[in-house]
């Protein structure tokens, strides 16, 4: 059987202070993230979870004067790497951030989600099957 692709195959989330930022991330999630330059940009790399994993990757991006953290823009759904998204969002205020909405129905078919406001003040959500 031929693998989906996902639609969208990059996204970048705007940060005010890389290694706060990156500490939040590490802490919510428990993976570790690589930080590089490139060119005028600091960026922290989100790790693969798989070798062929069908997830989109992406990366936390120090610009100043050309990205802001924001909590009205665009959101991007983090899945929980526990399966479980409430242990995710246990790990949120710890790491310096915000529980927006606490984990949540969606429907049985789809799972369970949370809402919260990263370091940065950008909102993010969670997303789990269980």
């Amino acid at each position: 059987m031929k693998m989906k692709r996902n639609v969208v195959g990059w996204f970048e989330i705007p940060v005010l202070d890389m290694d706060r930022a990156i500490l939040f991330y590490e802490t919510v999630f428990g993976f570790k993230m690589e930080k590089m330059q490139m060119g005028d940009q600091l960026m922290a790399w989100f790790p693969a979870v798989e070798e062929e994993s069908p997830g989109t990757a992406g990366a936390l991006v120090l610009e100043p004067g050309n990205m802001r953290p924001s909590p009205d823009g665009v959101v991007v759904y983090f899945t929980a790497p526990s399966g479980n998204v409430e242990l995710e969002l246990t790990r949120v205020e710890s790491g310096g951030g915000v529980v927006l909405v606490p984990k949540t129905l969606i429907s049985d078919e789809y799972g369970y989600y949370g809402m919260l406001l990263d370091s940065e003040g950008n909102r993010i959500g969670i997303h789990s099957r269980k």
